[in-house]
């Protein structure tokens, strides 16, 4: 390439490089502008390297120096002072994207919230399982109360009316037994004397037999 024409390449990727730079109106390094305009302009990085070092020298854009790397942005002294119509226009469209940011973060927290359902919930192939389960778990049951059903060992109505009557007795006559026991671990003489004492008559006394417990 001629110098003519390395000339007019530069003054080219600097006239680029300073509009790209108002108009985003915000910092770049060499890199990120290289790869922003690159395919657009076709500049190369050389080319973006020197054009940015030429703004800034000139005065036409600011230069800052962050470790080892130069960031670049426009200088806002430069810039055109935005109107008071601008202004109102620039708040309605921030208004307008704020209201926007809300809409979308509710709708994020209802799909979150819909996924952790989802998440909770039993699978189909969970579901089946425990309706597997079930069936062997009925199946169980419907055997174990077949097998009660056949059985031939069951109480008659009348044992169990038999039965019913006899409880509250044998268990009076178990609470009565404790105590005297109680009573006679003090007595001096015989069982058989505290109960002439006392008045006390047993079922031995008058042939009572409780039946056994069924």
């Amino acid at each position: 390439m001629s110098k003519g024409r390395e000339a007019a390449a530069g003054g080219g990727a600097t006239a680029v490089l300073l509009r790209y730079l108002r108009e985003q109106n915000r910092p770049y390094s060499a890199q990120d502008a290289f790869g922003n305009l690159q395919r657009e302009h076709g500049l190369g990085k050389a080319a973006v390297v020197k054009a940015l070092e030429q703004l800034a020298q000139q005065g036409r854009v600011r230069e800052k120096v962050y470790g080892k790397q130069k960031i670049y942005f426009a200088d806002q002294e430069q810039l055109p002072a935005a109107s008071d119509a601008e202004l109102r226009e620039l708040d309605g469209e921030i208004a307008a994207r704020s209201s926007q940011l809300q809409a979308l973060q509710q709708s994020c927290r209802h799909m979150e919230a819909e996924l952790k359902d989802l998440n909770s919930s039993m699978t189909t192939p969970e579901i089946g399982g425990e309706i597997e389960a079930l069936r062997k778990d009925c199946a169980s049951y419907t055997e174990k109360l077949e097998r009660i059903k056949s059985a031939t060992n069951h109480v008659t109505p009348e044992e169990k009316e038999k039965v019913n009557s006899c409880c509250p007795s044998r268990a009076l006559s178990h609470q009565a037994t404790e105590l005297l026991d109680a009573i006679l671990e003090g007595y001096p003489k015989s069982k058989k004397q505290f109960f002439e004492e006392v008045g006390i008559e047993t079922d031995e006394d008058h042939g009572v037999v409780l039946p056994a417990t069924v």
